[in-house]
């Protein structure tokens, strides 16, 4: 947790570097980067100093306005004023030396002048109410980010292991992949693993964001942090703890924070030249009716003093990130991994989504649905089918696999074999020749097919795979997937969103042209490579900003194009982790439509705090102007309030729901 902790910090630590100066003391630094007395650095805050102050300024003030106490209530307030101004003071000249004028400076002309011209109430309260503010930055920080926390704590500290007979307890770092655990009803599983032994129903809520159990059994993959809800387990670990997807989706959450987008870097470019400026126009408002009006020094100095102290843009600064690390930690509850506020923002401007079919639109588990063979047996159509699909990691080797399995046929030798990508494989069996594939490879071995049973298998929806022997057909196989649960109410919400859907995929016209048809895409491409999917998500770049939604394994080019890439299934699926910028954990395309509503939320939200941030500084240097704001109204308003206000208007994001 601690170097967790510490890399949070580090990010707020350069959101803010521009009103805050740097400083040497990172242990103590608030979200604007400042000394400011209290040290967070395990996330918590000291208070003592803040209180102290609070204590010292409300009785100074209540003797000074009852007439008591002589110089007591001023000795009360010098007194705050050191507690509270001493390490900005210090921060705020070493960041001079560096050439940077920050807030720590700003606070410290600021309190000095006010004591200058006999203002100590003024001069205390605005170094008590700034330290106030950017301890309410830090909580905001924390607040933003407590759903991180909550997903690192789901680890369990030990498993039970199984060695020499015996079930002993053991730290989970200490577990290597292959040892066998226990998990009992109600427990959490400790780490990933496979079942080899009992059934049960797993809530894997906190990771997917699906609140309906899991059943596992034999072979099933289960993930730590997840629970065990009634069955006893054993199972066999596949991953250390540090590499397990509990681990995985926590450090990419954490990777995804440090991703700027291009709104935040503008924000920062902007923010970098706001504090001088301020500074600038609070010297011309100082000194300049003295001058040239003959008006009273200290009543200028007073209106200058007041304008200085808004001079830290920390509301501005913080309006973009906290509204990013909301979104960000809020699509994780919602079993949404998205990499980097930068997609949020592209999310937002998207035109076109493109969809693949195979383990996308569909679930991806393939079944054999016709074996129609010519001149050979049926069973020894699926041992040669089955032969050459032997080494192939496609959704039609396993199917094939799978029934040359139930049906028990024989798998031959092969040799000269060869891979055809997208197209089939060829090898031979026994000396003789033989090819399998689709009728993309046929035509261009010039191999005659029967045309009119393909076409009767693909109006029907299904995908057909050709066998031959030589140059000579001797069976067709056909196969269909699933349709996956929500993928024509995904289409439709798109749709409805004014969106663009098409659909990419191997498959040949007919079958393409059908499946597109059920879903009700806009349009489809049929007959792709994967490089000729990558070239489509470039044609459509002609509408607009492309969304690419696939599997995350076949389709890493294509993924890698678009504006936005977005892996189905990532629980399970490290590949689909590092492929794609936006992962859904769960196979769930009903989330596309709440990614798109978080994006527009969270740009919506930014939009208002920036308007608000900048409206109420302009009204403040008005007010400031005019001589009619105090130095500690002018804190309160356009830093503490602000900051505030920028705060809830950002944190309201994490309470978006699919």
């Amino acid at each position: 947790m601690t170097d967790i902790n510490h890399d949070l910090e580090h990010d707020t630590e350069e959101v803010c570097e521009s009103c805050s100066g740097l400083t040497e003391h990172a242990h103590e630094k608030s979200c604007c980067g400042n000394e400011s007395g209290h040290d967070h650095g395990d996330g918590s805050l000291n208070w003592t100093n803040t209180i102290f102050s609070f204590v010292a300024i409300t009785a100074g003030i209540v003797m000074e306005y009852m007439g008591v106490g002589g110089y007591i209530p001023r000795i009360l307030l010098m007194v705050a004023i050191l507690v509270e101004g001493y390490k900005p003071a210090i921060s705020g000249v070493k960041a001079l030396k560096k050439g940077v004028i920050g807030i720590d400076l700003l606070m410290t002309v600021a309190a000095t002048g006010a004591v200058l011209i006999g203002e100590y109430t003024e001069g205390a309260l605005v170094l008590f109410l700034k330290d106030l503010s950017m301890k309410l930055e830090v909580i905001a920080g924390n607040r933003a980010r407590h759903a991180i926390e909550a997903l690192m704590e789901l680890r369990p500290e030990v498993a039970r292991i199984k060695r020499n007979g015996d079930e002993i307890e053991v730290p989970v770092d200490q577990v290597m992949p292959g040892e066998l655990f226990v998990v009992r009803p109600g427990d959490r599983i400790p780490l990933d693993g496979s079942v080899v032994d009992g059934h049960t129903t797993v809530d894997q809520s906190m990771m997917t964001g699906e609140s309906v159990p899991i059943h596992k059994g034999y072979l099933d993959e289960v993930f730590a942090g997840t629970i065990n809800l009634d069955g006893v387990l054993s199972v066999k670990t596949t991953r250390a703890s540090a590499e397990s997807m509990l681990s995985n989706i926590l450090r990419m959450v954490h990777e995804a924070e440090e991703r700027r987008s291009p709104t935040e870097n503008i924000v920062n470019r902007f923010a970098r030249y706001y504090t001088p400026v301020i500074m600038l126009l609070a010297s011309i408002l100082a000194l300049t009716p003295p001058l040239l009006f003959n008006a009273p020094l200290v009543s200028s100095v007073y209106n200058g003093l007041v304008l200085l102290v808004i001079g830290c843009p920390c509301a501005f600064t913080i309006a973009t990130p906290v509204a990013m690390v909301s979104a960000l930690t809020s699509a994780s509850r919602n079993g949404v991994l998205i990499k980097g506020s930068t997609f949020i923002e592209e999310m937002n401007k998207a035109k076109v989504f493109a969809f693949d079919k195979t383990g996308t639109l569909t679930q991806g588990k393939l079944k054999v649905t016709d074996v129609i063979p010519y001149g050979v047996s049926r069973d020894e159509l699926i041992s040669i089918a089955a032969t050459l699909e032997e080494n192939s990691k496609h959704p039609i080797a396993d199917a094939i696999m799978e029934l040359a399995e139930i049906e028990n046929v024989p798998i031959l030798p092969t040799s000269d074999f060869q891979s055809r990508t997208g197209k089939g494989i060829e090898a031979n069996i026994e000396g003789e020749g033989y090819c399998i594939g689709n009728m993309r490879l046929f035509n261009e071995n010039e191999i005659a097919c029967p045309e009119d049973a393909i076409h009767e298998l693909e109006i029907q929806g299904k995908t057909t795979i050709l066998v031959a022997r030589d140059d000579d057909v001797i069976g067709i196989i056909s196969l269909q997937d699933k349709r996956r649960e929500g993928a024509k109410e995904a289409v439709s919400m798109l749709k409805r969103n004014g969106m663009k859907v098409e659909m990419l995929t191997g498959d040949n016209e007919t079958t393409a042209a059908a499946i597109a048809k059920q879903l009700g895409f806009n349009g489809y491409h049929a007959n792709l490579l994967p490089d000729e999917k990558l070239e489509t998500i470039e044609k459509l770049k002609s509408y607009g900003n492309v969304v690419m939604i696939g599997d995350g394994v076949n389709d890493a080019p294509a993924l890698a194009a678009a504006n936005v890439g977005i892996a189905m299934g990532g629980l399970g699926s490290d590949i689909a982790l590092e492929t794609a910028d936006i992962v859904l954990l769960e196979d769930n395309l009903t989330r596309l439509s709440y990614i798109q509503r978080l994006s527009t939320t969270t740009l919506n939200r930014i939009r208002e705090n920036i308007a608000i941030s900048l409206g109420m500084k302009l009204v403040i240097v008005i007010l400031a102007a005019l001589g009619t704001i105090s130095l500690w109204q002018s804190i309160i308003l356009g830093d503490v309030g602000l900051a505030l206000l920028v705060i809830l208007n950002s944190i309201r994001i994490s309470g978006l729901k699919p």
